[in-house]
C-alpha cells in the first residue's frame, strides 16, 4: 500500500484552535476526509495515518470515529492525557478500536525536562503492552533529550516527526546532523519525512534547500526506517499536497523499487501494523 503517514483532520474552532492565529490564516478552515480524499486519489495514495492537532481525548475519540466512517484512514496517533493517574484506563478504553495504532504529545512547546519527568516516563512505559507507537514532535534543539527519552525504552516503537524540524530556512544543519545521527543508532527509532516546507523559508524555497537534510536521513537512518507524510493541511503553509510528495519522490527516484515501495507506504504498514 501508498501511505500517507502523517496528516491531520479538524473542524476549525478559533477558541480551540488558539494556535491557529492570523499568521496561519490558511488553516483557519475546516480540513476533513472528503477534502483530502481528491489529493490521496490524484497520487494513488491508498490510505492515511491521522495524527493528532489538539491535547484533548475527546479528539482522540473524535478522529477514530472518523477512521470508522472512511476505509482509507488506516490508523489514528491520538493523544492521552500522561498526567492522569487513570491513564491506563484511557489506553484500555481506545485500543478497543482497531485502528488506534499510538500516541502523540505537541512536545514542541514544552519546557525543557518535560519528557523526563516520572508522569510521562510512566505514560510511555505503558504503551508497549498495548503495542502502540509513540510519535515524537520535537524541534531540532529538543533532540538530546530526547535521545535520553529513547535510552530509557529500547523496545518501544518511536517515531521521530518532520525529521525533528531542523532550521531549513536559515541552513543550520551541522548540531542538529550530528544529534539526529546518535538518535538514528537505536533500531527502534524511525522518522518520518514530513513537515519540511514549514521549515524552509515558506515563501522562497527551492527544492535544493532540502536536499543535504534528506541526504543526513537517509544515510542514517536508511529506506527501512523512512516514512513519507505530507503534514496536510499544515504543508500548506508554504506548499500544496503535489509538492509535498513530489519532492520526496523524486529524491528517491533512483532507489530500488522496493525501497522506494517501503518508504511510500510499506514501512507504515509495518511499524504502524495496519490492516488493508
Amino acid at each position: 500500500m501508498r501511505i500517507d503517514a502523517h496528516q491531520h483532520f479538524w473542524e476549525y474552532n478559533p477558541i480551540r484552535d488558539i494556535w491557529i492565529d492570523d499568521t496561519l490564516a490558511v488553516l483557519q478552515n475546516n480540513f476533513l476526509p472528503e477534502n483530502l480524499i481528491p489529493h490521496l486519489k490524484e497520487n494513488n495514495i491508498d490510505g492515511c495515518i491521522s495524527v493528532q492537532a489538539d491535547q484533548s481525548e475527546k479528539e482522540t475519540a473524535y478522529l477514530l470515529q472518523l477512521a470508522q466512517k472512511h476505509h482509507f484512514i488506516k490508523g489514528v496517533i491520538g493523544w492521552i492525557n500522561f498526567q492522569n493517574t487513570d491513564v491506563e484506563k484511557s489506553l484500555i478504553h481506545f485500543k478497543k478500536y482497531k485502528k488506534f495504532k499510538g500516541v502523540r504529545h505537541i512536545l514542541q512547546e514544552q519546557v525543557t525536562g518535560y519528557m523526563l519527568q516520572n508522569s510521562f516516563l510512566n505514560g510511555i512505559s505503558l504503551l508497549q503492552q498495548f503495542n502502540l507507537t509513540y510519535d515524537i514532535l520535537i524541534y531540532h534543539f529538543q533532540l538530546k533529550e530526547t535521545i535520553q527519552l529513547i535510552k530509557k525504552f529500547p523496545e518501544q516503537p518511536f517515531i521521530i516527526n518532520h525529521i525533528a524540524k531542523p532550521n531549513i530556512k536559515d541552513k543550520f544543519i551541522d548540531i542538529w546532523k550530528a544529534d539526529i545521527s546518535e538518535l538514528a543508532k537505536y533500531d527502534n527509532v524511525n522518522c518520518k519525512i514530513s513537515g519540511m516546507y514549514t521549515e524552509a523559508d515558506r515563501k522562497n524555497w527551492k527544492k535544493e534547500d532540502f536536499t543535504p537534510y534528506f541526504d543526513v536521513i537517509f544515510d542514517v537512518f536508511k529506506p527501512d526506517r523512512l516514512l513519507f507524510g505530507s503534514d496536510w493541511p499544515v504543508c500548506l503553509l508554504a506548499s500544496n499536497y503535489n509538492q509535498a510528495i513530489n519532492i520526496v519522490e523524486d529524491y528517491i527516484k533512483f532507489l530500488p523499487y522496493q525501497e522506494q515501495a517501503a518508504i511510500m507506504g510499506n514501512n507504515a504498514v509495518k511499524i504502524y501494523n495496519l490492516s488493508k
